[in-house]
């Protein structure tokens, strides 16, 4: 199983981060274990004083695929959830000041939980969605898909011209703008269409 995350999906965050948008998805991946187990919380890593927040929507690819065309990528995946893409903010800046990769501000343990999912079947159109995440009970972030810069299926198409897709892959499809940091104590809690999906307490 591989976790695949596109950057800067969302202008108005491109914007807030000081970020140019790109011609074609920017695309990043996350190990297994940066998945987070269970109901288990997040530990603030050592290495950080700056960790911040990235609420997505996430999709589960639902079986084998490969050069994918646009126009048959939904037949591909089949549920979706939310995640945060936890991100070490002051490392990623200095890695990116360097023009070295973002692997260790954003790949590190822990970096990638992910709540329930739901079935394709039970949601209006996948780019006509609306999640939120809140930090201690206040909405940080508002997103809808239909603000993305690439759709789901772009997506879906554009990475499968690279890596094999496989059922059980899970995509990251960005993060819409409202991100900030986190601090011991908080708890994270985010939604898909007013259901409750994700909460991640952080220790």
């Amino acid at each position: 199983m591989k976790i695949i995350c596109v950057g800067r999906n969302y202008a108005a965050h491109a914007r807030e981060l000081n970020n140019k948008t790109e011609e074609e998805p920017v695309i990043f991946m996350k190990p297994e274990t940066a998945l987070i187990p269970g109901k288990m919380p997040f530990f603030y890593p050592s290495f950080s004083k700056d960790i911040h927040y990235e609420g997505e929507l996430v999709v589960r690819i639902s079986k084998l695929g490969k050069n994918i065309e646009e126009r048959f990528a939904d037949r591909y995946y089949d549920a979706v959830s939310m995640g945060i893409d936890f991100t070490a903010r002051d490392l990623q800046q200095q890695l990116k000041t360097k023009g070295l990769p973002w692997e260790r501000a954003k790949a590190f343990d822990g970096s990638a939980p992910v709540g329930d999912f739901i079935p394709l079947t039970e949601l209006p159109p996948i780019q006509d969605l609306r999640f939120t995440l809140k930090v201690n009970g206040e909405v940080r972030q508002n997103g809808h898909t239909a603000d993305m810069l690439f759709a789901v299926n772009k997506i879906v198409s554009f990475v499968s011209s690279y890596f094999t897709l496989k059922k059980g892959d899970l995509i990251f499809t960005g993060t819409p703008e409202g991100v900030g940091p986190v601090a011991i104590g908080d708890t994270l809690e985010a939604e898909l269409e007013g259901k409750p999906l994700l909460t991640v307490r952080i220790k």
